[in-house]
This record gives structure tokens, C-alpha cells and sequence, in this order.
């Protein structure tokens, strides 16, 4: 090793934290690529008796350095907790599953019985699934209590990896009179969908020892949402539910209603933006009359709802003691519901616990429920053909000649076609971010988004920026083009137009990314790297305002909680935008 890396090993290794069984690199920014860079903490780990925690979260760990340490933690048979949280930042994704086979053999070697395996912020995809599938099927996962793989793009394939994973953990585990008792379970921004919500709705019903459920941004509708659902009423310990940004539409919200009328531990439920719609809001605030005794806190924020359900919801909280916050922004209730919301909390003495209802969306449109219903039933009609496609096309190649001689024997007067699947828009896309609607928008997807967004709202325009940019993959050429692409198309516009407010943008920007406070209580969207990578390269082209740069290279360099999950991503960006500062 260079003299320099050595130094700095150095000084990363005297602040490492070694508290009592655990050993902490906790956020150091240690690049290991091979078992030479990890010498250090090899010994470390060696010489640690009672070894029960390794903390490496905000490093980078190589194969080969990963080798290492699984070597050193082959003895460590007192070894409960795994966080490992945003562990490979920067490499590249077939790197990661062998890594953790190796760290996962090495557990199982030694014996270890888990308690927490966090692997949060590692964009692994399903391969990284598989690369922890033989650990968690193993007996050192039957202890298992926390789970954690946020934000970790597992998709619909490696959301069923898991969920099979789990129940034959549960399986082994239950044949030694120890069955598997996860607690906690949190896969938000994995983009399972309804499939892999599915799988894993099953996992959790046979094990029905759950008390804390995260779930937020997977596009799930009401389908998964049902199973979930279903779930739920198995898991009678279950305190906090956390399903944000989903998609449950009334059927979905009624399902969930239904099964939070037999959980008695809840505390907390987060349904915010998940278009539970009236209806749903008013099953939900049935089940809170008599059920959810000790219910603390309930999100409905942004669902579609309108003044006589979130009175409804207002009146089934009335009597419960505990209660401290209740989330109502972003409906339809317009501003005399508001003004009765308000007054009815104050009346039963809850007025501190209503949250703003700053974004209203105002009273909804006479046949909007009419229409939503509507909507709802074509879309299940889509999800039930989504379902069966594959199969479906496998059945064609297989009968397609037969079926052609018996179309041309009943005559074309007879033939009616199959209906084609209706094309994604730009709507959908900005709705559910995915780097397969992004490409199925096809080449001109750039000129659709351009006529798609009013640039002249900073609001929406920001938030389709940040839409577009979740998707940003760097080791897929064609997504990350496609990426980059429409973030110039949507940029150039905006910051061309006659009339662009480029100085409200940024700040709108650095809002919602959550570096600069708002007074409006905007909440901000949690950063991926996708989003800094994608500032770093419209900061780079003739139409990004240079007077900006300067404002955004001070927010790279300020510490942030905001920027702790993408270290690596702002720091390519801060030195993009200082080598772009204007000369003074």
C-alpha cells in the first residue's frame, strides 16, 4: 500500500469505535479492495473475544477484502449482529453476491446465531438476494429478529428469492422446536410489485411473528396490498405498518381495514400517498372505532380523500388516549372541510395532534370518485392479463400454427383479434419510477416527457427530475442513456424557457432533497444516488445556469444526514461542480 493509503488507514482505524461486543467502522470511508487493505481489521476481528457485532456501514468492501474478513469472523461463534449497510459503494453489482457468500459462509462456519442482518443501501439487485439466500436458510438465521434491505433495487425476482428463502428457514427452524420469530422486516424501494409482495405476504403468515413492517415505495397495488393485508391479521403482535407510497385504491384500503380490526397492538400506520380514496378512508375509520386501542400515530396524507371521510377518521380517534398525530394533508376536503376538521380536533381536544393541511387539494370534481372507480377496474382488468402473459405467450408459440388453421376454417368474418396492451405514458412512469416503463416509452420517451410536464410549475418539475433520476442505474448503459436523456430534455426546457424561474428551481431542489429547510413543511424525498449523479452531469451541460454552481458545490460540502446513504455520489459531484466554480 501507497504510504499516504496507509496514513489514512491509520487514522480511520484509531476512530474506530469498540463498544461492548461490537466493533464499529461505522462511516469511516475506508476503500478495501483486496485482503492487504483489510489487514487491520482482520486483526481486529481476531482479537476480539465475544465478538457480537461488526458495524461497516459508509465503506467499501472488494471481494477479496470480503474474503478476508470472512476468514477472520469463521471462529466468532458468539456473533449476532450484521450491519452492513451501504457496504459497496462504488462497485460494480457482480462483485456483490460473491462477497456475500463469502461473509455468509463464514457465519454459518462459525455457528453464529443472528439477530440483525442489515444490508440497507446496497443496490445488489436480485443477484445480491441470492448471494445471502444460502445464510438465511441456514441455521444461523433461526434467531433472526431484524432484517433489513432497504432500498436495495431486489425487484419482483429477488422479493420471491427471499420470501422462499424465509419460509424455508421457517420450515427448518420449526422441525428443531424453534421456529423462525423475524420481528422486523424492512424492504422499502425495492420495486417488488405485486409478485414479490405476494411471495413475501405468504413468508410473513406463516410466520406470524412480526412487529414492525416497512414497505414504502414498491409499487404495490391492491393485489399485493390484499395478501399483505391477509398477512397482517396472522402477525397479532404487529405495532408499527409502514406501506407509504403504494398504490391500494378502495379495494386494497377496505382488505386492509378489514384486517386491522383484528390487531390490537398497533401503534403506528403509515398509509400516506397510497390513494386509499373515500371509501377506503372511511372502512379504515370504522375499523378505528373500536379496534387499534393504543394507536399513536396514522398517516392518510395525499390518498384521495375527501371531507366526510376525514371527518370520519377525525371522529373514530376522538377516545383514543394515546394518540398523538394524525396526518390528513394533501386530500381533497378543499377549504370549508379543512375549517370543520380543525374545529372538530379542537372540540375533542386533539387539535395539537392534526397535522398541516397546507397542500389540500381542494373539493374533488362531482363524478372524480365515478371516474376513479373506473380507473380502478380497467387497471385490475390490465393486472389480471399481466399475470398470465408469459404463460400466455408461451401457449402461442406452441399452438400458434394450430390455432391459424382453425381461425382460417371458421373464416375471417370470424377472427377478432387480441386487444394489444395499452402502451405506458409519461403519467405512468412519473407515477411508479421504473427503469422498464422509462425504456418501454421508447426512443422518442425524451420529447414525451418535454410535452408531459408544465415547466413553468418549479414544483412538478423538480419532482419529475427527482422521479427520473431514482431510476439512474451506472452499470446499465441503456437505462442510465435513457436516464440522462430525459433529464436534458426535461432541464434544457426548463432552464431555456422565456420565463424560468432557475433560482426557485434550485431552491426547490435543495428542499426536497432535504438540505435546505422549507417554511411550508415540504418533505423531502429520500436521496439515492441516482439523483446526485444526474445533478452532477446537467451541471456539466451549456444549459445549467453557472451561477448556480457556486450554491450547490456549499450544500455538497455542508455534512448532511440527508446525503449519509450516497457518499460516494456526492462526492463526485461536489468535485464535478468545484472543477465547473467560476473563477473569482
Amino acid at each position: 500500500m501507497a504510504s499516504d493509503d496507509v496514513a489514512q488507514l491509520a487514522d480511520s482505524l484509531a476512530r474506530t469505535q469498540v463498544g461492548e461486543g461490537e466493533l464499529s467502522y461505522k462511516g469511516q470511508g475506508l476503500k478495501l479492495d483486496n485482503a492487504e487493505s483489510a489487514a487491520e481489521i482482520v486483526k481486529a476481528i481476531q482479537e476480539f473475544e465475544g465478538l457480537r457485532a461488526l458495524r461497516m456501514e459508509g465503506n467499501t468492501v472488494g471481494v477479496e477484502a470480503a474474503k478476508a474478513i470472512a476468514k477472520a469472523l469463521e471462529d466468532k461463534k458468539d456473533f449476532q449482529c450484521c450491519n452492513w449497510s451501504d457496504m459497496f459503494t462504488g462497485r460494480l453489482r457482480s462483485e456483490i453476491p460473491p462477497a456475500l457468500m463469502s461473509l455468509g459462509a463464514a457465519l454459518i462456519s462459525a455457528g453464529a446465531q443472528l439477530k440483525v442482518l442489515d444490508l440497507s443501501d446496497n443496490a445488489f439487485g436480485p443477484d445480491g438476494v441470492k448471494g445471502i439466500e444460502k445464510l438465511l436458510k441456514s441455521p444461523a438465521c433461526h434467531t433472526l429478529q431484524e432484517l433489513r434491505l432497504n432500498n436495495c433495487g431486489m425487484g419482483i425476482g429477488g422479493g420471491k428469492i427471499l420470501a422462499a428463502a424465509l419460509t424455508e428457514c421457517h420450515r427448518k427452524s420449526s422441525e428443531l422446536g424453534a421456529p423462525l420469530r423475524l420481528k422486523v422486516f424492512v424492504a422499502g424501494r425495492n420495486r417488488l410489485e405485486n409478485d414479490g409482495a405476494i411471495a413475501l405476504a405468504q413468508a410473513f403468515q406463516l410466520m406470524g411473528s412480526l412487529e414492525e413492517v416497512h414497505m414504502p415505495q414498491n409499487g404495490i397495488n391492491h393485489q399485493g396490498v390484499t395478501a399483505l393485508a391477509d398477512a397482517m391479521r396472522h402477525n397479532p403482535q404487529l405495532r408499527v405498518l409502514n406501506l407509504n407510497d403504494n398504490t391500494f385504491t378502495k379495494r386494497g384500503a377496505i382488505a386492509m381495514a378489514e384486517a386491522l380490526k383484528h390487531l390490537r397492538s398497533v401503534q403506528v400506520i403509515n398509509f400516506g400517498d397510497c390513494l386509499v380514496r373515500a371509501e377506503g378512508a372511511l372502512a379504515i375509520a370504522e375499523a378505528l372505532k373500536d379496534g387499534l386501542p393504543i394507536l399513536k400515530e396514522l398517516n392518510l396524507s395525499f390518498g384521495e380523500i375527501t371531507e366526510d371521510a376525514a371527518l370520519a377518521v377525525a371522529g373514530a380517534i376522538k377516545h383514543k388516549d394515546q394518540f398523538e398525530k394524525l396526518d390528513l394533508n394533501g386530500n381533497c376536503l378543499g377549504e370549508e372541510g379543512c375549517e370543520k376538521l380543525k374545529e372538530l380536533m379542537e372540540d375533542v381536544k386533539l387539535g395539537d395532534v392534526l397535522g398541516s393541511l397546507s397542500d389540500d387539494e381542494g373539493e374533488p370534481e362531482e363524478d372524480e370518485d365515478d371516474e376513479g372507480d373506473e380507473e380502478e377496474e380497467e387497471e385490475d382488468e390490465e393486472e389480471e392479463e399481466d399475470v398470465d402473459e408469459e404463460e400466455e405467450e408461451e401457449e402461442e408459440e406452441e399452438e400458434n400454427e394450430e390455432e391459424g388453421e382453425d381461425e382460417l376454417s371458421k373464416g375471417s368474418q370470424m377472427f377478432t383479434p387480441p386487444t394489444a396492451p395499452r402502451p405506458p405514458d409519461v403519467a405512468s412512469f412519473l407515477c411508479f419510477p421504473s427503469p422498464d416503463k422509462l425504456l418501454r416509452l421508447g426512443n422518442n420517451r425524451a420529447e414525451l416527457i418535454q410535452q408531459q410536464v408544465d415547466v413553468s410549475d418549479v414544483g412538478k418539475t423538480v419532482e419529475a427530475f427527482l422521479k427520473i433520476s431514482s431510476v439512474f442505474k451506472e452499470d446499465d448503459l441503456e437505462v442510465k442513456a435513457a436516464v440522462l436523456d430525459s433529464v436534458d430534455a426535461l432541464l434544457s426546457k426548463t432552464f431555456t424557457t422565456a420565463s424560468a424561474q432557475t433560482f426557485s428551481f434550485i431552491s426547490s431542489l435543495l428542499v426536497m432533497l432535504g438540505l435546505l429547510k422549507s417554511e411550508d413543511k415540504v418533505k423531502p424525498v429520500p436521496v439515492v444516488a441516482g439523483h446526485l449523479l444526474c445533478l452532477e452531469h446537467a451541471a456539466k451541460q451549456t444549459y445549467f445556469p453557472r451561477e448556480h454552481i457556486t450554491v450547490l458545490h456549499a450544500f455538497m460540502t455542508r455534512r448532511s444526514k440527508a446525503l449519509e446513504s450516497c457518499v460516494s455520489a456526492r462526492d463526485i459531484l461536489r468535485s464535478t461542480l468545484q472543477r465547473l466554480q467560476p473563477e473569482s
